[in-house]
């Protein structure tokens, strides 16, 4: 009964959001063209799949969790157990072979993603175009779906920051995670509990991604402009938002002049500011990600102030876990899943542009 009452929860608060998504939707033949053009489809399927098979992936990890903790509690059971989320049956064969169990299933995958891709080729013209043309050029001009949280991330940082430092990052943050990590738990099946931190992260990082394609396609409009969802894209609208630096916007507001910090303004000043502000940011980032480390969320509660419990398996695992290790994961958080949102918002809400402005390059 709990079940299907969080079910039918779930439906409705889902068609409620939908209901008042489409109340604020002004031009529904231009959200229309935007979701059926054929380099679009990708994001429009992943507004879906994503979802769809993440519930999957926890769904199995809960089952998994409940699993691990009544084997824990019952030793014995855990050998005669078959290792599955389903109790093990008389009759079931205790080892299975790839051929033909895993190999039937992955070639039944393969045919199905050919005809999806062969009906697809067939009932969707590629997105060609002719010739580049310098006379006449697209506005708004996108990049592909798969490059198009890349040309998001030059609305917040500096070209070369946002081109370069920042895909580098990410590309070796990936390729060094896996000797970052320290716990040997949790490979080869779905699990929270014994990956609370991992997962948490990951998805983080991921959502955060989706969502600067997902800016990229829908409500960047001409001019790269901001347009909700629905709204109609007016190719003659001016924004007149004033971009401003940190240190600008501290040294001309009314508790700056009050303070007299207008000589923020100038070299070395504003150099020295910046660079404090960036790592100031480090210390904040690292000692947060160090609270997620060990924070045990079921025991948080306002009353006694009981904002900091530790929990006994994540301290295992940081204990576990080498000084070059932990700084290298530290780095790598604070500087992509901390840093991007965090411009993001200091961007979209209070029009700053750079935080530390130096002659070199700028943050």
């Amino acid at each position: 009964m709990r079940k299907f009452i969080n079910k039918w929860t779930v439906l409705l608060a889902a068609i409620v959001l939908v209901g008042i998504a489409a109340a604020f939707v002004e031009d529904w033949h231009q959200l229309w063209t935007i979701a059926s053009a054929p380099d679009n489809i990708p994001i429009v399927a992943m507004l879906f799949l994503v979802p769809f098979f993440t519930w999957m992936g926890v769904k199995q990890a809960v089952a998994n969790d409940r699993l691990i903790g009544e084997l824990e509690k019952d030793p014995k059971l855990a050998k005669t157990h078959h290792r599955k989320v389903e109790p093990w049956r008389p009759g079931w064969a205790r080892e299975l072979h790839v051929w033909p169990y895993l190999v039937r299933i992955e070639f039944l995958a393969t045919v199905i993603v050919t005809v999806v891709l062969f009906i697809w080729s067939i009932t969707l013209n590629a997105p060609l175009e002719e010739p580049a043309n310098p006379n006449l050029t697209m506005n708004p001009s996108k990049a592909p779906w798969y490059f198009l949280g890349l040309q998001e991330m030059l609305v917040y940082f500096d070209p070369w920051i946002a081109g370069v430092v920042m895909p580098s990052i990410i590309m070796i943050g990936l390729m060094a995670f896996p000797y970052v990590d320290s716990n040997p738990l949790g490979n080869g099946y779905y699990t929270l509990k014994q990956r609370r931190f991992s997962v948490m992260m990951f998805g983080w990082g991921f959502l955060m991604w989706i969502a600067l394609i997902v800016i990229g396609t829908f409500i960047r409009g001409p001019g790269w402009i901001w347009f909700w969802p629905g709204q109609t894209w007016d190719h003659n609208a001016v924004v007149f938002d004033k971009n401003i630096d940190l240190h600008d916007l501290i040294a001309t507001s009314r508790i700056g002049k009050l303070l007299h910090l207008g000589f923020l303004s100038a070299n070395p000043f504003k150099f020295i500011f910046g660079m404090l502000v960036v790592g100031g940011f480090y210390i904040i980032g690292a000692l947060f990600f160090h609270w997620l480390m060990t924070v045990d969320f079921k025991r948080l509660s306002i009353r006694p102030w009981q904002w900091f419990p530790k929990n006994d398996f994540e301290e295992k695992i940081l204990a576990r876990t080498s000084l070059l290790q932990y700084l290298t994961f530290q780095f790598f958080a604070v500087s992509v899943l901390l840093a991007l949102p965090v411009k993001l918002l200091l961007r979209l809400t209070l029009t700053i542009k750079y935080v530390w402005v130096t002659p070199w390059f700028n943050i």
